[in-house]
């Protein structure tokens, strides 16, 4: 039986579509409680992202990589609860999708115990069949292209993905490949903003870009960064809204303005 109810949640990917086949951009933010849940919701944010980003901000940790499927349950249940409108998302953390059964097993604990709407996922080639069993179980599904958190050691560090014509044709034929599988919303990080806008207007699934250029369906930023209180040096494709504003409420407000209006992200905030 859940221990936390899902949010009343009036955006869903139903919605994303729209805005999609409309030209409107929709924005989203992350959270890790009920407070800013609230805030986020009340300024009017479409999707709300429960993120592993929560080990670095949250945790104190160096990496996404030691955050637990409990510290995802317990942050989405209490981010729930601050929720009204928007569409909860939530990240499936390291090696909690690493076979079908497991993948099954544990979107299913976000979905019933956490309050989630959708459930994210880093993508690799064997997330393929997953998407495609997610979809047959009516688990909406995010999947994450681009640069991937989760496989940072593999990966070698946080880099720009696709700048090359190989890798970046291999991008462009995932999320196709993506999309058929049944993908209901498709996230792009650190990609350029050539090949997300190449990738946006190749798929009708719904894509949200952070660090991936002014040309996707909508964004995404961690809310620590935008707030100016993330710990360490802050990320190309951020932006400071604290600088010019004297409330969180006006600086959120800010930022859902400026993706909806197009003035974010601009050229300083994406990559060639």
């Amino acid at each position: 039986m859940s221990s936390q109810a899902s949010p009343k949640g009036v955006v869903t990917v139903k919605n994303l579509r729209k805005y999609k086949a409309t030209g409107k951009k929709f924005t989203s933010l992350t959270a890790y409680d009920a407070a800013f849940a609230a805030v986020l919701d009340e300024a009017g944010i479409d999707v709300v992202l429960v993120g592993d980003s929560l080990g670095m901000v949250v945790q104190g940790l160096d990496t996404t990589i030691p955050v637990s499927m409990d510290d995802i349950i317990y942050h989405s249940q209490t981010v729930a609860r601050g929720l009204q409108r928007a569409m909860l998302m939530v990240d499936m953390p390291f090696m909690s999708y690493a076979t079908e059964e497991q993948a099954l097993h544990n979107a299913s604990r976000l979905m019933k115990e956490g309050g989630a709407q959708i459930v994210k996922l880093e993508w690799g080639a064997l997330q393929l069949g997953m998407v495609r069993r997610f979809t047959e179980c009516g688990i909406p599904v995010c999947a994450h292209l681009g640069l991937t958190p989760q496989t940072y050691f593999k990966m070698g560090g946080y880099k720009v993905q696709g700048r090359d014509d190989l890798t970046a044709s291999r991008m462009l034929d995932d999320a196709l490949a993506l999309e058929e599988a049944g993908a209901d919303v498709l996230l792009l990080e650190c990609v350029p903003r050539e090949l997300a806008k190449k990738i946006t207007e190749s798929v009708s699934t719904p894509v949200i870009g952070i660090g991936a250029g002014p040309d996707v369906d909508g964004q995404v930023l961690v809310l620590y960064d935008i707030l100016d209180i993330a710990p360490g040096k802050r990320t190309r494709f951020s932006k400071n809204y604290m600088r010019n504003n004297g409330a969180i409420q006006d600086a959120i407000k800010q930022y859902d303005q400026e993706v909806r209006d197009g003035t974010f992200p601009s050229d300083e905030h994406s990559f060639e």
